[in-house]
């Protein structure tokens, strides 16, 4: 039990998503991705969460999956909080959720279910048959309007469900979800630096950060004002973040990750590769993410 409180604790804050480097050729790229990690907590990041969404989850294979997580917790070497992405259909990411086990990761976060017909009864059947496939704790990440707050209680109960990635911009629903089922669960905004003040004002303890990739000071400055009740600095930061974070929401977010791994590799730690169904961003677009990077003091005046 001390093990699984102290993972509580360790989610309180940013919670970082790690990119997937691929080469040229479009392969996992292992030593980029192992630096990607060790990033990340050499600067603070204490939970890192590969194969989320900025981690291109749904375009890895099973097999590449696994790599991802066993490369992650070698990376990270007991420094940080590995807290595997699982999905698809629940037999496979239940056998996901073993193996990230055996891998030795810390956690597990499962992603909302990518079905086109979802019943909340069958959401917690699928969550309870990729539970008891592990013992280790687990995260939900949800992302559908139709998760009501009577159904985030009854999953509060299984035993190792500790917390949710609450990635639904509807505020007052999770306002009633925070208050009906209240610290059974972490709280943590799904939906990075644009919404973590408000989620934070309606009962977020974290956030998720793909930005945390690319200039994590500026993520863990605002989780730390947000922990102080530093309203006013949060909220300059938060300022300060808003145009890189509307790059990332163009196209109904298709171009989240693309975002990402191009000011990643101006900064030189990538080369900006992503997979179909994203695409690599337009010249112009380039230039507005270098524009951001130099208003931050990342990259030179040109």
């Amino acid at each position: 039990m001390k093990e699984r409180e102290r993972f509580r604790e360790r989610i309180r804050g940013v919670n970082a998503i790690p990119v997937t480097p691929f080469r040229l050729d479009g392969e996992i790229d292992e030593a980029a991705l192992g630096e990607a990690i060790r990033f990340l907590i050499d600067r603070g990041l204490d939970a890192l969460y590969p194969c989320g969404n900025t981690g291109e989850f749904y375009s890895l294979d099973v097999e590449e999956a696994k790599r991802v997580a066993s490369l992650s917790v070698e990376a990270a070497a007991g420094r940080g909080l590995i807290v595997v992405g699982v999905g698809h259909d629940a037999k496979t990411a239940a056998a996901l959720a073993a193996h990230a086990e055996r891998a030795g990761a810390d956690g597990l976060m499962i992603h909302q279910p990518a079905h086109p017909f979802q019943r909340e009864d069958g959401v917690l059947d699928y969550y309870r048959r990729i539970a008891d496939a592990t013992s280790l704790p687990i995260v939900l990440y949800v992302r559908s309007e139709g998760m009501s707050a009577a159904t985030l209680r009854e999953a509060a109960a299984i035993p190792n469900v500790v917390g949710v990635k609450y990635a639904v911009n509807h505020l007052p629903a999770f306002a009633q979800a925070v208050r009906e089922v209240g610290s059974a669960l972490e709280w943590i905004c799904g939906t990075a630096e644009t919404w973590a003040p408000f989620f934070y004002a309606a009962g977020a303890v974290g956030f998720t950060s793909g930005l945390a990739n690319v200039d994590p000071g500026r993520s863990l400055a605002m989780a730390e004002a947000l922990r102080l009740g530093r309203f006013e600095e949060a909220m300059r930061l938060w300022e300060e973040t808003r145009p890189f974070e509307r790059l990332r929401e163009r196209r109904l977010s298709g171009d989240n990750v693309s975002v990402v791994k191009e000011a990643m590799a101006q900064l030189g730690r990538g080369n900006g590769v992503v997979r179909p169904p994203i695409a690599p961003l337009a010249a112009e677009e380039k230039r507005e993410v270098s524009r951001i990077l130099r208003t931050w003091g990342l990259l030179p005046e040109a």
